[in-house]
């Protein structure tokens, strides 16, 4: 999940799945349209959005990688 703002004052953050993010869109504010048809507007960058999306893509495969790793270690006699 990634940690955004909705657009607005005082706004808490919130947590999105970015496996549900269809489309980016400045207008001029981001927003942005999910798989389901919504679409929120929020107050960092298309570019610090798709910053986030790619950084939380990296974890996920770099854990997936390294439970890989793991599983596959023979342990020493």
């Amino acid at each position: 999940m990634i940690e955004l703002h909705r657009l607005g004052q005082g706004q808490p953050p919130f947590q999105l799945n970015p496996d549900l993010v269809l489309s980016i869109e400045a207008m001029p504010d981001t927003t942005i349209v999910l798989t389901t048809g919504n679409r929120v507007v929020v107050t960092e960058s298309v570019e610090q959005v798709v910053d986030e999306i790619r950084a939380w893509r990296v974890q996920v495969l770099a854990d997936s990688l390294a439970r890989v790793n793991a599983s596959t270690v023979v342990p020493l006699r």
